[in-house]
């Protein structure tokens, strides 16, 4: 049978490209552009999920990404290959990749230290960064790592048991998309990820950096509550909000309480 080429539709990933690690990302929406960045096992589409894309994409051009080591992106399996500087650069890469100039940043989880390395290395291509669920102090002790390396070793069971269970306990509904994402997580490039040192120490160098608009917003049964409000506190440039109840996982499902916030900071900061 002979098919009319104008009658498919073919969609191709897009990928930056950051000395030959691929990372993937999307653009959705018109308007100043606004890079959002999930953490550990997250992935792009789960903005999309809990209804950020559509909230923002009115006024922003979106670019939801997958870090290195998720989703679409390149999985490398050294610990060397998630140096901060390496996390912040794909970030870089992207909005290269797109010729885009400076952008606002909202990053949760590692996607919120992700901001620190990009406030250290290249702060005048931001405008603002959006930090939910983070802070520049250290992030993980030496038992907490060997913690995650022994889970980690169960696989998908591991995926299954920390994040699938977790988003179900916080209320969210996870789809069979959603937990098949989940599930498809490379766990060898996650823990090669928990052994990177770096990211995971303390990055309070960034600070002096981040002179443009910051807001930090967590919950306060968040094991990091104290150390955003202390970060967020010593800052000339930062506001602070907190969700009382919530915990990490529990305040980024919960959208329509943060989005509010989000939305009134960028306003506020300048449509740029």
């Amino acid at each position: 049978m002979a098919y009319n080429k104008k009658w498919i539709s073919v969609k191709t990933m897009p990928y930056a490209n950051n000395n030959g690690v691929r990372i993937h990302y999307e653009v959705e929406g018109n308007g100043p552009p606004l890079v959002l960045v999930l953490g550990l096992t997250g992935y792009l589409e789960l903005w999309y999920e809990l209804g950020y894309v559509d909230s923002l994409k009115k006024d922003y051009r979106l670019i939801p990404m997958d870090i290195r080591g998720h989703g679409g992106s390149d999985k490398p399996h050294d610990p060397e290959a998630y140096r901060l500087e390496l996390l912040a650069a794909d970030v870089v890469a992207v909005m290269d990749d797109l010729k885009i100039g400076k952008a606002h940043y909202l990053g949760y989880s590692l996607g919120g230290l992700i901001a620190f390395g990009l406030a250290n290395y290249s702060p005048q291509r931001f405008h603002s960064f959006i930090l939910g669920g983070a802070h520049p102090f250290e992030i993980m002790t030496q038992d907490e790592v060997r913690w995650w390396l022994q889970l980690l070793e169960k696989g998908k069971d591991a995926v299954k048991e920390l994040y699938v269970e977790s988003f179900e306990k916080s209320g969210l509904k996870t789809t069979p998309e959603m937990k098949a994402r989940l599930l498809a997580n490379d766990t060898e490039a996650l823990s090669a990820l928990v052994l990177a040192s770096e990211w995971r120490a303390n990055l309070e160098y960034a600070l002096p950096h981040m002179t443009m608009p910051c807001l930090f917003f967590v919950g306060e049964a968040d094991e990091g509550y104290a150390g955003a409000r202390k970060c967020a506190n010593r800052m000339r440039n930062a506001e602070f909000i907190s969700f009382p109840g919530l915990g990490h996982f529990e305040v980024l499902l919960q959208s329509h309480l943060v989005l509010p916030h989000i939305t009134k900071f960028l306003e506020r900061v300048g449509r740029t």
